[in-house]
């Protein structure tokens, strides 16, 4: 199934033509009925008893923690009435590393109360079954501090106990977080790619739901992390965290085909069988800019959306980049919003940015990922001629290759990733090649995130 293009709509909406239609779009219609009263069936044996944190940190303290999926997170609009009320929210993600120990983190980070778990549970999705199902073989009850409930502050994270869980790289899991109070939607990842579903009740311990809606959206979890034992090369396992914007998040790839350029990155890698494992975090976000917050003008339609675009990347660089469990590499690709939002009018014309600002900006982060030992590397901004958000121009397209050509010759990266010339056309080089292009004329394909993913020389990563 493909995304409807429509979810992009925010982007054509120069002159605020755009009504609600797109927040209507992503929001849903969230009116639950009543789910199956079927009981849960037993966990697996070490399976649902999780061990008090003490115990897990005095087994495990040796042991490193690597990202295996990740997510950011970003406020909502006001107009995004979202709420849950005793209801299940069951999320699908898909590993790029292994391990023999799960953990997960919960966000509640754009919330203005406390955000109450009732139950959380993690599983294997099951692979003879529906969208919805788990292997119950697999089943674990997550605890936080030992307690099978946990209240989140308002604007923190929580991390999960670890639960001992075969982990295989490129495999899916299911997380299942069953919310009993009356609960906003306020931390959400908007343009998942991915189906997730909503059920009622408390059912995260049943081998399968029946949903009462499915999202395209990730709620209130941000990242899983695994471990392994040291003595299989898990001890130097590391992490490579994809930072960009909506062409990194997925926009117009196959919804759950995992068709995202990092994914494409973390099959290579697996593949390759470097000397150690390498995680893939992506870490993009729908409409995301390098230097700006989103500031949708007064009394246009983006003000119905532009919530979803996410803190700036200077904003959010040190939890979604520096602070992920093992992070060692950052591949950067970001510049074409901060080009394009005031020339489409999502954002105001007062934010209109030069090329040198936008190279300020990228200055900052590699200055920040090396205070932190990170290794950077700098992608090239795609081309972008002809797309139907209006981005292009003669001046953006100015700016785009004064950025592009610093990248690639200043040295300032560790490394380069040149995204600009694997997509390009041969025959028109400001536009993407056709087979690479999705039909918006700047988002890839799902051939087109192959191709960036191939694009990455493999031995800066080693």
């Amino acid at each position: 199934m493909r995304p409807n293009t429509t979810r992009f709509a925010f982007l054509r909406d120069r002159a605020g033509r755009a009504s609600g239609y797109v927040v209507a779009l992503l929001t849903g219609a969230l009116l639950m009925g009543t789910a199956p009263s079927t009981p849960a069936a037993p966990g697996d044996s070490p399976a649902s008893a999780g061990s008090t944190a003490g115990s897990e940190a005095g087994k495990h303290s040796g042991r490193a923690w690597v990202g295996t999926w990740s997510t950011t997170p970003t406020a909502v609009p006001a107009s995004d009435t979202t709420v849950f009320e005793d209801q299940t929210i069951r999320q699908t993600v898909r590993t790029s590393i292994g391990g023999d120990r799960v953990r997960i983190r919960l966000s509640n980070e754009f919330g203005d109360r406390p955000l109450v778990v009732g139950e959380a549970r993690i599983a294997r999705r099951a692979e003879d079954g529906g969208p919805t199902a788990v292997d119950k073989r697999t089943d674990r009850a997550l605890t936080f501090g030992g307690r099978s409930s946990v209240t989140v502050p308002a604007g923190a994270p929580m991390l999960s106990d670890p639960v001992s869980l075969r982990v295989p790289a490129g495999s899916d899991l299911v997380v299942s977080i069953h919310l009993p109070e009356r609960t906003p939607g306020s931390t959400v990842h908007a343009f998942a790619f991915q189906h997730n579903h909503v059920a009622s009740g408390n059912v995260t311990g049943h081998a399968d739901i029946t949903p009462t809606a499915t999202v395209d959206r990730w709620y209130f979890l941000t990242g899983v992390s695994v471990s392994a034992d040291r003595s299989r090369g898990a001890g130097k396992a590391s992490a490579v965290i994809a930072l960009g914007d909506s062409i990194t998040d997925g926009s117009d790839t196959e919804v759950n085909a995992n068709h995202r350029w990092p994914d494409f990155l973390a099959r290579r890698l697996a593949e390759a069988r470097g000397p150690y494992p390498r995680g893939v975090l992506n870490q993009g976000v729908s409409g995301n800019r390098l230097l700006h917050d989103p500031n949708p003008p007064a009394g246009t339609g983006a003000e119905n959306y532009a919530a979803y675009f996410g803190q700036s990347a200077l904003r959010r660089f040190d939890r979604d980049v520096a602070a992920q469990p093992g992070a060692e590499h950052v591949i950067v690709l970001l510049g074409v919003n901060d080009l394009g939002h005031p020339a489409a009018g999502t954002a105001p014309a007062s934010e209109k940015v030069t090329a040198q600002d936008v190279i300020d900006g990228h200055r900052q982060l590699i200055a920040r990922a090396h205070e932190r030992g990170l290794k950077a590397y700098g992608g090239t901004i795609l081309p972008f001629k002809g797309d139907t958000f209006g981005f292009h121009s003669k001046e953006s397209e100015a700016a785009r290759q004064a950025v592009n050509h610093w990248i690639r010759t200043s040295g300032e990266y560790d490394g380069v990733i040149d995204f600009d010339r694997a997509l390009r056309d041969p025959a028109d080089p400001e536009r993407l090649l056709p087979r690479y292009d999705s039909g918006d004329h700047l988002h890839p394909s799902d051939a087109g995130a192959e191709a960036m993913a191939d694009a990455v020389p493999l031995h800066l990563l080693r």
